[in-house]
C-alpha cells in the first residue's frame, strides 16, 4: 500500500530567520522551541517520520504541527503566534472579570457597612449580598470559597 507524502512546507526567508531567533533565545518556552524544529525540519524537506526520530517526538505530533503551520500559513499571523496552543473547548466562565472583581472588593470590606451583623465575612455571606446587590443571578458559597482561595484573599483574616 502506498504511503501519502506529507504536505511540503516551503518557508519564506522571514518566517526562518523569525524561527532561528526564537530557537536562539534563552527565554523562549521549550513546547514553542520544539514546535519551530519541527517546522525548520519540516522546511528542509523532512517527512513525519524523519522528524519524529530526530526529535524524538510522536509522528502525530509531527504531522498536527505541519499542518497546523501550513493551516495558519494562509492568514497573516505573527510566527510566534502560529507556534503557541490553541484556545481550548469548554464551558465558557460563567462570571466575567468584572463580577469577581467586585466580589474580592466586596470581600476587602466590612460587612458592617453593608448591614450585616458580622464582623468577618463567611463564603455564605458574600454569595448572599452578590445576589443581594444584583452582581450576579446566583452563586454558590463553594464558588465565592474557591474564587477567594485562587486571589489568596482571606476576608475573615
Amino acid at each position: 500500500m502506498a504511503r501519502l507524502a506529507p504536505k511540503s512546507l516551503a518557508l519564506s526567508e522571514c518566517d526562518r530567520q523569525e524561527l532561528e531567533k526564537l530557537l536562539n533565545r534563552r527565554s523562549t518556552p521549550q513546547q514553542i522551541a520544539l514546535r519551530a524544529k519541527i517546522i525548520l525540519l519540516a522546511d528542509k524537506g523532512n517527512n513525519n517520520r524523519e522528524i519524529e526520530r530526530e526529535l524524538n517526538i510522536s509522528r502525530f505530533m509531527a504531522r498536527r504541527w505541519r499542518n497546523r503551520w501550513l493551516e495558519l500559513s494562509k492568514r497573516s499571523i505573527a510566527v510566534i503566534e502560529r507556534l503557541e496552543d490553541q484556545e481550548r473547548r469548554g464551558k465558557p466562565a460563567k462570571f466575567s472579570i468584572e463580577q469577581v472583581v467586585e466580589l474580592f472588593a466586596l470581600a476587602c470590606s466590612d460587612a458592617e457597612d453593608y448591614g450585616r451583623p458580622i464582623s468577618d465575612w463567611t463564603a455564605r455571606e458574600l454569595a448572599e449580598q452578590m445576589v443581594q446587590q444584583g452582581i450576579v443571578e446566583s452563586i454558590s458559597p463553594r464558588h465565592v470559597g474557591r474564587l477567594l482561595e485562587e486571589a489568596q484573599i482571606k476576608p475573615h483574616a
